[in-house]
Parts: C-alpha cells; sequence; structure tokens
C-alpha cells in the first residue's frame, strides 16, 4: 500500500518556566491512502499533541516542533510556509476534535461556518456553498439539514453538533481526517453511530483516517492497524488482529491486561504498576524501565529504534527480543 503520510521522529516541546515538556519525543508512523490507523495510549502520551503538530496548530508559546518530518503527498510540511499550511488544512488533511462544542463559534449559524470552509476550498459561491453545506448534513444523517443550518451550535445536542463537525470537515473531500477522541463525551448509543457514521463516509470518499484514542474497543471495531504510545514516543506498531492477538512490547501487554473482560469474574482488576514518568526530566534509555516487570540493566541504555518481530509487527528496542544495531 502507497503511503499517503509518513512522520519520522516527530519531536514537539513545550518550554515552560524553567523547564521543557518533551510531549512528543521522536514519533514514527505511516498511513497508508484509504487506511484506518489507531493511535492507543494514556491520557497524556502525547496523542493529540502529536495530531495538532501533523496540521503545524502547536502555538508559540510554548509549544514548537523541534525536529522531525511530517511527509504527506511527497512534501514535508514542516517546511512549508504559513500561506502554505492553509492550503492543506481543510482541503487536504481535516481534523475532528474532542469537544465539538468548543470547536465551532457561539455565536454564528450552522450553515455560514460550514459555507465558509466550502468557499475557502472549493471557490464555490455562497449560494452554492450553502446547497453543498445541507447535502454534507444530509449524508450524516441529519434530518431536516435545510432547517438544521439555520441554528446555533449551542441548540444543538452534542451528538448532533459531532456529525454537523464530520459533515463540516468532509466537505472538501480530504485525503486525510485526523479524529481525536471525536466520540470521548457521547454515551455508547452515540458512539456506536458516529463510529459507523465514519466508515460509512470513509468508504465512499477513500479517506485515510488517523483515530486517536484511549479506548482499545474502538481500535479493534474501526482500525486497520494500531500504533501504542508511551511517555512522548511510539513503543508498539502492528494490524490490529496481530496486536490484539499478540502483544509484544511490555506497556501494551499491560494495557490490554487491564481491559476488564466479560468471559471471566474478576476480583481484582489488573493495573500497570507505577505512574507516568516527568516529561520535564530527560529520560536515558527505555521510558517504560521504571513499571516494566522485565526490566533488566540494559534496558538503561535502549534507544527508541524499530525492530521488526514479525511481518508488518514492530516494537521499539526491547531487550526481550533483541535490541537493533
Amino acid at each position: 500500500m502507497e503511503n499517503l503520510l509518513e512522520v519520522q521522529g516527530l519531536t514537539t516541546h513545550f518550554f515552560t518556566a524553567g523547564k521543557v515538556i518533551r510531549a512528543v519525543d521522536g514519533v514514527d508512523l505511516s498511513i497508508g491512502r484509504g487506511e484506518t490507523v489507531g493511535i492507543v495510549g494514556e491520557t497524556g502520551c502525547g496523542k493529540s499533541v502529536m495530531a495538532l503538530s501533523i496540521l503545524r496548530l502547536i502555538p508559540w508559546p510554548p509549544g514548537k516542533i523541534v525536529s522531525g518530518s511530517v511527509i504527506f503527498e511527497g512534501e514535508d510540511l514542516i517546511k512549508k510556509t504559513e500561506e502554505e499550511m492553509r492550503k492543506v488544512r481543510g482541503r487536504k488533511i481535516s481534523m475532528i476534535f474532542q469537544e465539538p462544542k468548543t470547536s465551532m463559534n457561539p455565536v454564528i449559524r450552522i450553515g455560514r461556518q460550514m459555507a465558509e470552509v466550502i468557499m475557502l476550498h472549493q471557490g464555490l459561491s455562497k449560494v452554492k456553498a450553502i446547497h453543498k453545506a445541507v447535502e454534507m448534513l444530509e449524508q450524516v444523517h441529519i434530518a431536516e439539514a435545510g432547517r438544521v443550518i439555520n441554528r446555533y451550535p449551542h441548540e444543538m445536542s452534542g451528538g448532533m453538533l459531532q456529525r454537523v463537525m464530520i459533515a463540516m470537515e468532509l466537505s472538501c473531500k480530504p485525503m486525510l481526517l485526523l479524529a481525536d477522541e471525536p466520540t470521548t463525551a457521547l454515551d455508547v448509543t452515540l458512539q456506536a453511530q458516529i463510529l459507523r457514521l465514519i466508515k460509512e463516509l470513509q468508504q465512499k470518499l477513500n479517506t485515510a483516517i488517523l483515530f486517536i484514542t484511549h479506548d482499545l474497543g474502538i481500535v479493534a471495531q474501526i482500525c486497520d492497524r494500531a500504533i501504542v504510545m508511551y511517555a512522548g514516543n511510539s513503543v508498539e506498531s502492528a494490524p490490529v488482529e496481530d496486536l490484539f492477538g499478540k502483544p509484544l512490547h511490555p506497556y501494551t501487554q499491560g494495557l490490554l491486561g487491564a481491559v476488564p473482560r466479560l468471559d471471566e469474574i474478576q476480583e481484582e482488576l489488573a493495573i500497570i504498576p507505577g505512574a507516568n514518568p516527568d516529561l520535564s526530566r530527560r529520560i536515558e534509555g527505555c521510558k517504560f524501565r521504571p513499571r516494566c516487570r522485565s526490566r533488566g540493566d540494559r534496558c538503561n541504555d535502549l534507544k527508541p529504534e524499530w525492530i521488526e518481530i514479525e511481518k508488518n509487527h514492530y516494537i521499539a528496542n526491547c531487550t526481550l527480543y533483541g535490541v537493533a544495531r
């Protein structure tokens, strides 16, 4: 499969008073055309910052992309000017944020907000852009779309507003959609509807999706491949079936082991001992070492370099599987 996006060594730091927070510290990933890749990990591991870095939406100060490359359609987005990036955002790469109510202007009607995006990236007139907005709302199964475009964001429920956000982001038929936990604020019924909707539209438009979540169930349900992140690094990458069937990295094993099971009685839930590391401190070797039950002396010197253990199944350097040379 041809790669649409290749991220190599992406490093994003936040420079605060007397500290440097290494939120993303050398992430590698790739996405093929039409592929759905899940990014999973604990809160604070750098998933959202990584997605914002891809679109160059990190505010300075305090954040800054320190190093790395984001190759999209053969061009490095890191090297593009802000004017060039405006032509990429929304038109070629779109992003759905966690909280739809905070992602839209509360004093501007839904239709106008959607029309502005369509007019900017497709060059349509205002009338045609409104018609396009109505058409997109109908595609996300919103009834009476012609009336909905005249509402304000606060007049809609969270589920309805998330549908509007999806319609807006897909209105220009982007090649890549970054979905940053788009179902977090929804109940399980709405969550299932939104996931089905995203997959349905993806099949129609052949859009690649980078789906960011902490929910392993969502990854198993809709993703082709999954990447596990820990403390600013990617630690394992594999097809979903392989990741769930045979997790290799100790952190991935810990995450899956902590998921409650319905087919057995558990007196206590499994946990990963310890806490996430302080990202303001430079950590040598494997960052998961303090919490790993299989740690050894050699773990202190490991660098986060990929090792292919099985076909298309990679983990960061781990002494359990040998060390990259």
